[in-house]
């Protein structure tokens, strides 16, 4: 999954984004609110985690025009833990969700899975589809029950995706966007080694070409 942190705070944007990238999502960063507002609008997130006192352009107002132009990706919103004002403006704003600094980083993590279940993009901590276990934490694949696969971090986000969304097509283009760090080139061909990779890894025939449209994971022989 593909998350925005838009944080003008140096150390801990980068402690977010090095944090949430070991916890297996691909993460974006921005530093202050004209840059987030941009980035939320051009490109596509499973989350954003939008703190409201940013620079140049406020995060109230970052939230406001995204949703006004119909963006409604889940957005959690960090506010200072006594300004209960910040709260409410950011809830009546849009915001999915709020938490106050300074906060655990295993809270924002259970209220980004949270969001994305809400969303329909969730998952348990263990995905299993056709004999295929993920073990998010560990971020390996386990196979039959018996076989355990260690998953680089693009391999582990793009099994996810696909098996998140079992049994449909999903193209190219939309995995480059759920899987993708802004600064990584979203070369297709490099997918596909990728994805030969997981063949590899969990068996040749859960992970199908659907030529012209993209993969599906549904273990059809």
């Amino acid at each position: 999954m593909r998350v925005l942190v838009v944080e003008d705070d140096a150390l801990l944007r980068d402690t977010l984004k090095r944090d949430l990238e070991r916890s297996g999502f691909a993460v974006d960063v921005a530093a202050d609110g004209v840059d987030g507002e941009f980035l939320g609008a051009s490109e596509t997130y499973d989350a954003v985690v939008l703190d409201l006192g940013l620079p140049r352009l406020s995060g109230l107002e970052v939230l406001r025009r995204w949703r006004s132009a119909g963006h409604l990706m889940p957005v959690i919103v960090l506010t200072a833990r006594d300004q209960w004002h910040e709260r409410v403006a950011g809830l009546k704003a849009g915001a999915d969700d709020y938490l106050g600094k300074p906060f655990h980083l295993e809270e924002l993590l259970a209220r980004l899975q949270a969001l994305l279940r809400r969303g329909g993009a969730g998952h348990p901590p263990r995905l299993s589809r056709e004999g295929v276990e993920l073990d998010q934490e560990h971020q390996a694949a386990i196979v039959d029950g018996v076989r355990t696969e260690p998953l680089t971090a693009l391999e582990f986000r793009l099994l996810r995706y696909l098996m998140v969304h079992s049994g449909q097509v999903v193209s190219k283009s939309t995995l480059g966007d759920h899987v993708y760090e802004r600064d990584m080139d979203p070369d297709s061909n490099v997918i596909e080694v990728y994805i030969n990779r997981l063949r590899r890894k969990i068996g040749k025939d859960l992970i199908r070409t659907r030529r012209g449209q993209g993969y599906v994971f549904d273990g059809t022989p």
